[in-house]
């Protein structure tokens, strides 16, 4: 039996605490392979991505190929929520993913910050019965979390220009791209 981690969220960019994140949980022994796994249309966020959902699926592509190569070769970016029309539900996703993985644990990956919305989650109890819950502490956030040692890293800094905390072939990306507008 394999523990299969789901890691999702807006990625928008993806950066480097999610890098750490994920290098993070097989040095520690969390996970066995790992789903990235982009947010369609997120709704527990105040605003939709700026990143198309085909772009955050590339940046997140570009991002783990920059990762050590044992680690990179046991994670991959899943494209089910991007291609899911109308809202992105975790438990959705979770019951697809389930199915391709019948006989494995499977562990959501979720900060601190996620975790204190668990309530309003879509069908929760349901999700709770499906899944082991492994929530990040995160700086700034207080309750329980494992310790990684996350990095005080955030997307919106990244947006507006003032952290250029993303690998360099995600920054190259954005560049070429014009996302952002910085």
């Amino acid at each position: 039996m394999s523990r299969v981690g789901i890691y999702g969220g807006t990625f928008d960019p993806i950066h480097l605490g999610h890098l750490h994140v994920i290098t993070q949980l097989f040095e520690k022994d969390l996970v066995d392979q790992l789903l990235v796994i982009p947010a369609g249309v997120p709704l527990l966020r105040e605003n939709a991505p700026i990143a198309t959902g085909q772009q955050r699926r590339t940046m997140c592509q570009l991002a783990l190929a920059d990762l050590p190569a044992e680690i990179a070769s046991n994670v991959q970016v899943n494209p089910i929520e991007i291609l899911r029309t109308g809202p992105s539900y975790a438990i959705d996703t979770v019951e697809a993913v389930a199915q391709n993985y019948p006989d494995d644990t499977i562990v959501l990956v979720i900060g601190q910050d996620a975790a204190e919305k668990l309530n309003q989650w879509h069908r929760i109890d349901e999700l709770r019965e499906m899944v082991e819950f492994l929530i990040i502490a995160r700086p700034g956030f207080t309750g329980d979390g494992v310790d990684i040692g996350a990095l005080n890293v955030a997307a919106t800094t990244i947006r507006q220009g003032l952290s250029a905390d993303v690998s360099s072939s995600v920054a190259a990306y954005i560049r070429e791209n014009n996302l952002y507008d910085n």
